[in-house]
């Protein structure tokens, strides 16, 4: 029995064209028309003047950072439950990540609890959007203003979503988006980083090409990176770029078949604010507390019965690798603590069918029921 994967990319016709124009024109590296394209257009969904692009999100997150006046010891906020490249980011930068809890019902950053960890030390605050539905933005506007913060944004899994009718990765300084083969839109490895600060774009550029000098080649007066894309990326992603809408709101259509057939379920189901368009990038739930099943005995049921899926993040306070920085000692986050414990997602990449999510909810309500 072939497993129904967590996700799986949606290549077509499109896709191919493109890639087998760009091997035919010789230009396959990071020069070549469908760089500059995908850049454009990319900047141009999401209402940014500039796109730059490179090989990963992770490389998109740190070079992002690196863009800001940061000096060593300088604070940045971001939430505890989130990947773990949004923290090294910050630290790789020589900067802190300063840690908030999320919020029970969006899995969002609480930008309730931002204004009292801000300090002295404070330069910069680190939104991400979680599992597609965007963060509160007008409370993270409002105290970057008041204390002169920067505010970088994370839309690797929320291409595509809304918030009051804005793209996200175009409400901030400075933001990045990621292409890996489980986004909306995919090179198969691949980011963005999204600006309207001509500086930024200068500086990143720079970092992401070895920080070469255009009036003197191979001389260096400080340390960047190889992050570039490829024009073969760029073809494919630029080939994606022009179905997202489509990807949108197939997603949209797939959360809204789960939501009617999970809804009686002992499970917390994903939201979607008034101010929000939810993407549902990952087709997240959390078990109820009072529900008889772990977590990971829940997974393994699925899993016998051919179906994927995927614990949610673990906090950054939990993670041993920071602990031994000695960073986030005696911290918690119980919000993120509950959800990272109790939360998965399921299968909902664009190549799953209606069928495929009509087994997985029939398969959900068996397990649930020979457990009670």
């Amino acid at each position: 029995m072939n497993k129904i994967p967590v996700s799986e990319p949606l290549i077509g016709e499109r896709e191919e064209a493109l890639v087998l124009d760009c091997l035919r024109s010789g230009w396959i590296s990071s020069e070549g028309k469908y760089v500059k394209e995908f850049e454009k257009k990319c900047a141009r969904y999401c209402s940014m003047s500039a796109g730059i692009s490179v090989n990963a999100g992770t490389a998109a997150l740190q070079v992002a950072v690196a863009c800001l006046p940061i000096e060593k010891g300088d604070e940045i906020i971001m939430p505890a439950f989130t990947i773990i490249s949004c923290a090294t980011a910050i630290i790789e930068a020589g900067a802190k990540p300063v840690l908030v809890d999320c919020n029970l019902d969006t899995w969002t950053m609480n930008t309730e609890e931002i204004e009292a960890k801000i300090t002295k030390k404070t330069k910069a605050i680190m939104v991400v959007h979680i599992y597609g539905h965007p963060v509160d933005m007008q409370p993270i506007a409002e105290l970057a203003e008041k204390y002169n913060l920067y505010v970088i944004e994370d839309a690797a899994e929320a291409h595509g979503a809304e918030y009051k009718k804005e793209k996200c990765g175009g409400l901030s300084d400075i933001s990045i988006l990621s292409f890996y083969a489980n986004k909306l839109v995919t090179t198969g490895e691949g980011g963005m980083i999204l600006t309207s600060n001509s500086k930024f774009e200068e500086r990143a550029r720079s970092l992401i090409n070895l920080c070469f000098k255009p009036e003197k080649r191979f001389y260096h007066t400080e340390i960047g990176h190889n992050y570039r894309m490829s024009n073969i990326q760029a073809a494919i992603g630029l080939a994606q770029l022009e179905k997202l809408d489509i990807f949108v709101n197939r997603k949209r259509e797939m959360a809204e078949l789960y939501n009617n057939q999970l809804s009686e379920l002992p499970i917390q189901l994903p939201t979607e604010k008034k101010w929000a368009k939810n993407i549902y990038w990952m087709y997240g739930i959390v078990l109820n507390k009072e529900c008889d099943l772990t977590r990971n005995d829940f997974m393994e049921a699925l899993n016998k019965k051919g179906i994927e899926s995927r614990p949610f993040f673990i906090g950054m306070h939990e993670q041993p690798v920071f602990k031994n920085m000695g960073l986030f000692i005696g911290e918690n986050y119980p919000v993120c603590e509950y959800i990272s414990k109790k939360g998965l997602y399921l299968p909902s990449g664009q190549a799953i069918t209606n069928s495929q999510i009509q087994y997985i909810c029939d398969a959900m309500h068996e397990i649930f029921s020979s457990f009670h």
